[in-house]
């Protein structure tokens, strides 16, 4: 018997799902353990639930159901269920295409093995906040990992007026620890270079350069906006200040390999209820800077305060914004006084200049955020939601506007209140 890193127990089976293809379970460890090899073909749900039983992570049963679930723009995501156990599974299969261009726009299927070897990693440090992976297959692009639909979607949960009290702690938890663990702080420089290699994720990190940092800054053919909108997006394109502060911006995405983020850290990549928080969907994961998941996040919250009709809605909003980098900084100060490996870490100056330096440059990821996902290939569902056609893009306009606030202003940034507020004058304009 293999235990995953949870105890998990699985039967090393010959999987004869497939021929010839390269799969692993995990140890105790987390380790990889191969088990087989295959070529690669699409899953259907009749596949999906074969596959699983093969490889023992559930029982054949007439009490199983299997359904498509992936909502997102890459992936096929199968749920199958146990009705009669109560026990569910989920088999995630990145496709060689974006899901949501079609065949006309390739991707590897690397990525797959970057999301699984990102969730194993995540969970040394964080393991009760990202799902159990029990599997992956790097030829058929599969990862098998724990069922989490007792909990939902952030994204869709606030859009539908709901709150979750502890997300900023558990998110703010989750990047305190990954981010210090992960990086030059607490690795050893030579093994830290071997992580960066293994992360390293053009394909996607290509689609971040292109769909956050350029397109929306120039009048793209990727851009997907309301007509309503137009004038507002080419003052965008003709402001040569904000240019300027993007491509900043995109050039310590580019350069600064410190630590391994998520990468697409949004609310749609968030499951949670009122006490349970699973950070989900790293296969954007790659090296980069500190500051780019805060900024992702906070700027995902901002845009549903967006959404909200008044200050009173949104001020649950505002206190996670503040309270994340809060938590971020208490984690990560308790990790850097008891872990560091760094000989500069006995500075508490070091420290603090860090921190201001991950905020500023988290500011400004927060900006490029909030204009791709208004007027970029891909929206937030919290504006484009918005019943009324006039209220609709009356917002969509305050989110370009507290973009470039944030982009324009990132350098200024001296606290995560500052980031609130910027928020009211911007909303106003």
């Amino acid at each position: 018997m293999l235990r995953d890193k949870r105890g998990f127990e699985h039967t090393h089976h010959q999987a004869s799902f497939s021929q010839e293809k390269e799969a692993f379970l995990y140890d105790l460890e987390g380790k990889q353990l191969v088990t087989l090899t295959a070529s690669y073909e699409e899953l259907t749900e009749s596949s999906a639930v074969a596959l699983a039983i093969r490889l023992g992570l559930i029982q054949e049963s007439s009490h199983l159901t299997c359904t498509e679930i992936g909502d997102g723009n890459l992936n096929y995501v199968f749920h199958i269920y146990d009705h009669k156990q109560e026990k569910g599974l989920i088999i995630k299969q990145a496709l060689p295409y974006a899901k949501v261009v079609g065949k006309s726009w390739p991707l590897t299927l690397d990525r797959a093995r970057i999301e699984s070897a990102a969730l194993i990693k995540q969970s040394e440090y964080a393991p009760h906040l990202v799902p159990a992976v029990y599997y992956s297959d790097t030829a058929l692009a599969v990862t098998a990992m724990e069922d989490l639909s007792h909990l939902e979607i952030v994204r869709k949960g606030l859009i539908a007026g709901k709150q979750y009290p502890h997300l900023s702690d558990h998110v703010g938890e989750f990047l305190g620890k990954t981010l210090f663990y992960t990086s030059d702080f607490a690795t050893n420089p030579k093994i830290k270079k071997q992580f960066v290699k293994q992360f390293t994720n053009p394909d996607l990190c290509d689609i971040t350069e292109k769909l956050v940092f350029t397109d929306p800054f120039f009048n793209s053919e990727t851009n997907d906006f309301e007509e309503e909108l137009r004038e507002s997006a080419e003052a965008l394109w003709a402001d040569l200040e904000l240019q300027a502060k993007a491509a900043e911006l995109k050039r310590i995405f580019l350069t600064s390999a410190e630590t391994l983020v998520h990468g697409d850290l949004h609310t749609g990549s968030i499951f949670a209820n009122e006490t349970e928080t699973k950070i989900i969907d790293p296969e954007f994961a790659f090296y980069g800077p500190f500051g780019f998941d805060i900024g992702h996040f906070i700027a995902n919250l901002f845009l549903n305060a967006l959404s909200r009709e008044n200050e009173h809605e949104q001020q649950h909003l505002f206190d996670h914004v503040v309270n994340i980098w809060a938590t971020f900084k208490e984690v990560f100060t308790k990790a850097w006084k008891e872990d560091s490996i760094e000989a500069f870490s006995v500075s508490d100056s070091f420290l603090e200049t860090t921190f201001d330096r991950i905020l500023k440059e988290a500011t400004g990821f927060a900006g490029c955020e909030l204009v791709r996902r208004t007027i970029g290939l891909a929206h937030a569902a919290d504006l484009d939601a918005i019943p009324s056609p006039t209220r609709r893009i009356q917002q969509k306009k305050a989110a370009l506007t507290l973009g470039k606030t944030f982009i324009k202003q990132y350098h200024t940034v001296e606290t995560a209140s500052d980031l609130v507020a910027l928020f009211q004058p911007s909303v106003k304009e």
